[in-house]
């Protein structure tokens, strides 16, 4: 793989139905029904909603024999009205399920962490070597009578792991690790191999997106070293709706898509399923835009580790850089400075005007010739700082201000920028591309920073031209994902200037601080782990969420987990401070970290029982 020029991971094909995916095929969008299998007419009508929108594959919860078995009439009725669209079951707890499913489904999803291992409780467990290799073996027992049913029907299969189901086996051996992760996977892929079965594809997802990137990382890296080139399925699980949503599936799956994994791709909303493709069809095509795209001709630094990256070692220069979280600097070009008090930038770039005044722990920056003009006249300037264009080096060194911004592109770091900087370590660096893959020139210069013992922090400059909020979203974070991901960033500078002015600069704002918040590196709301809902909801999920969001969205840094079912729950959620996760038809548990402090509570109370659990714990304000 190469960091700084973008090609897809070669990958097997497998064939789904008359849809195949991996190899030369392009990569596929899917989305998941939340009807009830049971019910042939709202499925079948939900699935045609689905391909309309342009999904290419189509799952279905089967939570036992008997929605498995429907499958065949659902299938048949789509045939009937001419959707070939593929259909994918997906099977927790019971193998015996998995049997049926694949008699009628083109595709079936199986969970490595409840397969054959019980479900998760979070009990460590203590097992001997060759106590282990038995465990495997039952695995091994159990799941190819399984492949011989795929074999003879034809069925794909997909090995899905999800960090919220890992077994208690897993959980001991290897901890909640992305290593753990990993071997829940191959462990079952390695047993496809020895029976020659190659119709595989796999996902392996978490909601924290730092897990979901860095363990698909591995994954890929270990199917390398083990010769395997199965395709690979994107999703950031449990990513919530509107805006959250949108950004944290964007970063996480766009940084992966930018590195070239990925094969198929759910965005996952807590929206109606069909609202999900338009996002996923948008990230595909923006990413896969890039191919053909001139070459960059960046160098990886050996200080670089892209399995297991750390923050990259800065100079602190005031607020940026260090150990400080990454800045927001925002643009107000028009003397507009109006701001959402949830969402004050760090910084406010204003060009060439001067600001009559700052709102209150924001700081102004003003291009350089400006600046310099004012201080030779003795204007005091405490809350202005300059910033410097390429071309302006010479005068950098004559200016004696404590921070300095330099914009500069990849190719502007020549011998005479680096030469500088080396002498200004007050220089924050402004990093901008136009190239067609301007993530991977960004990544080109700040790995030569790297080569050349540079330790100045960099901001990363992110240019659009959106009428849409969706698109800026999609786009920014697509954008920003590796950067983030890589421990490159210091700060985010969005500047969007569409041609109608219908995404105002509060919107800007809030998308920079969703970006850093879906990235896990500045915290500015709360944070909601809420699932898109499947045939195993068991409550009205969209108003849930939108209740919940009305009285918990001012409580800035908490998180708080929206669950339908038990299945990836608990372990989804494990690091929510409170968890609203349904238990039966119209009933909920309440959480508190993982520990379970209310069952089965009327749906109709739910939300006020929530609210007052977080008040008793002092964390209502």
């Amino acid at each position: 793989m190469n960091l700084f020029n973008y090609s897809r991971r070669e990958t097997s094909e497998v064939n789904v139905g008359a849809t195949p995916m991996g190899g030369s095929n392009p990569i596929r969008i899917q989305s998941m029904t939340n009807t009830a299998t049971q019910d042939t007419e709202a499925s079948v009508a939900q699935i045609k909603r689905i391909v309309d929108a342009g999904g290419e594959y189509v799952r279905l919860t089967a939570q036992g024999i008997k929605e498995a078995e429907n499958l065949m009439n659902i299938n048949a009725a789509l045939r009937q009205d001419g959707y070939m669209t593929p259909l994918v079951a997906d099977i927790h707890f019971n193998p015996k399920v998995a049997d049926v499913a694949a008699l009628y489904a083109e595709k079936v999803r199986i969970n490595p962490g409840n397969y054959v291992d019980a479900a998760r409780t979070f009990k460590h467990l203590e097992y001997t070597d060759e106590e282990y290799a038995q465990e495997l073996k039952k695995i091994h027992d159990r799941f190819v009578p399984f492949l011989n049913i795929c074999k003879e029907n034809h069925t794909a299969i997909r090995i899905g792991v999800n960090h919220g189901s890992l077994s208690d086996r897993i959980m001991s051996r290897y901890g909640d690790t992305p290593e753990g992760m990993v071997e829940s996977c191959m462990e079952f892929l390695r047993i496809c191999v020895q029976e020659n079965f190659m119709n595989v594809a796999i996902s392996i997802k978490a909601s924290n997106t730092v897990v979901m990137v860095k363990t698909v990382r591995l994954l890929a890296a270990v199917m390398e070293r083990e010769n395997m080139r199965f395709p690979l399925h994107l999703g950031v699980t449990e990513a919530g709706d509107g805006e959250d949503g949108r950004i944290k599936s964007a970063l996480g799956i766009g940084a992966l898509l930018a590195d070239g994994l990925g094969d198929t791709i759910r965005v996952s909303l807590s929206e109606a399923p069909e609202a999900e493709i338009p996002v996923a069809r948008k990230l595909v095509d923006y990413i896969v835009q890039r191919h053909d795209h001139p070459y960059i001709p960046g160098a990886e630094t050996p200080h670089f580790n892209y399995l297991s990256p750390t923050r990259r070692e800065t100079s602190a220069v005031r607020n940026i850089g260090g150990t400080n979280l990454p800045v927001v600097i925002t643009a107000r070009l028009d003397g507009n400075m109006d701001f959402n008090p949830q969402f004050i930038p760090d910084y406010v770039y204003t060009g060439r005007a001067i600001p009559v005044q700052c709102p209150a722990g924001m700081q102004c920056i003003i291009d350089a010739d400006v600046w310099m003009e004012r201080h030779n006249n003795g204007i005091e300037q405490s809350n202005a700082w300059p910033a410097f264009k390429g071309d302006q080096l010479p005068f950098l060194s004559s200016c004696n201000a404590s921070l300095k911004f330099l914009f500069i592109t990849y190719m502007g770091l020549n011998d005479e920028a680096i030469a500088c900087l080396k002498y200004h370590p007050e220089v924050v660096l402004i990093s901008q591309s136009n190239h067609p893959n301007r993530l991977g020139e960004q990544r080109a210069l700040v790995h030569q920073m790297m080569q050349e013992g540079l330790k100045n922090p960099v901001v990363f400059f992110e240019h659009y031209a959106e009428n849409e909020v969706e698109n800026l979203q999609i786009k920014s974070a697509a954008d920003m994902g590796a950067l983030i991901f890589d421990g490159l960033c210091d700060g985010i500078f969005l500047l969007n200037q569409g041609s109608d002015g219908r995404i105002s600069d509060k919107m800007v704002d809030a998308t920079a601080f969703g970006i850093l918040q879906a990235g896990r590196v500045r915290t500015s709301k709360t944070e909601y782990i809420s699932c898109p809902g499947c045939g195993r909801t068991l409550y009205d999920l969209e108003s849930t969420i939108a209740r919940i969001k009305a009285a918990t969205g001012h409580l800035k840094g908490l998180k708080i987990g929206i669950m339908g079912c038990i299945v990836n729950g608990l372990g989804e959620m494990a690091d929510a401070d409170y968890g609203y996760v349904g238990a039966g038809r119209g009933k909920i548990s309440l959480y508190k970290k993982k520990e379970c402090i209310e069952k089965n509570i009327p749906e109709e109370e739910a939300v006020e029982k929530l609210i007052a659990l977080i008040k008793k714990n002092g964390d209502y304000k």
